[in-house]
């Protein structure tokens, strides 16, 4: 979870930015096709030996596949989403794997957080008027948890009055 910058010209009461998690590198996945095409090599050319050489192109198979398993995730790995809380909404900005934006727009004070603590999936939703909004799907249930935390404090943040009036509300 990376914090991402401001667009609106307003101070964030939160801000940030989540991408899925990738453990495996460049140069992990190099190492790991390399190993793969090694193995499945002395496999194939063991069969090959054999007199069963089809097996040899099923060896071939198995490492474009693998290969096109690991290129497939983490081009997933594009995907992001911005959640922004400032003085007037809660933004959240979905960008999926092939570029495409979807915007949202919150009213904070009719806003509900819903992460249930004691489920695995730990599903993390925002509730407006009545609809639901899932957030940061690519998760852990731990890191849906700890973001439907900081959701929350920054809502306590905002909803406490400003000096001696309260915040402005404006309608989103």
């Amino acid at each position: 979870m990376d914090h991402s910058s401001d667009h609106s010209g307003q101070p964030a009461i939160f801000d940030i930015e989540l991408k899925p998690y990738r453990s495996l590198g460049p140069r992990g996945f190099a190492i790991l096709i390399g190993v793969v095409a090694l193995g499945n090599l002395g496999a194939g050319l063991a069969f090959w030996l054999l007199g069963a050489w089809p097996v040899f192109a099923f060896c071939g198979l198995d490492v474009l596949l693998v290969y096109l398993a690991f290129k497939y995730s983490y081009r997933q790995q594009r995907a992001r989403e911005f959640i922004r809380l400032d003085n007037n909404a809660l933004e959240v900005r979905r960008v999926d794997l092939k570029g495409r934006e979807q915007v949202w727009r919150l009213q904070p004070y009719w806003l509900r957080i819903e992460c249930d603590a004691e489920d695995e999936s730990a599903n993390l939703r925002l509730w407006s008027h009545g609809r639901a909004l899932t957030l940061g799907a690519f998760l852990s249930p731990d890191e849906r948890r700890h973001l439907a935390e900081g959701l929350r404090e920054a809502l306590v943040r905002w909803r406490q009055p400003q000096g001696a009036g309260l915040r402005p509300i404006t309608e989103a």
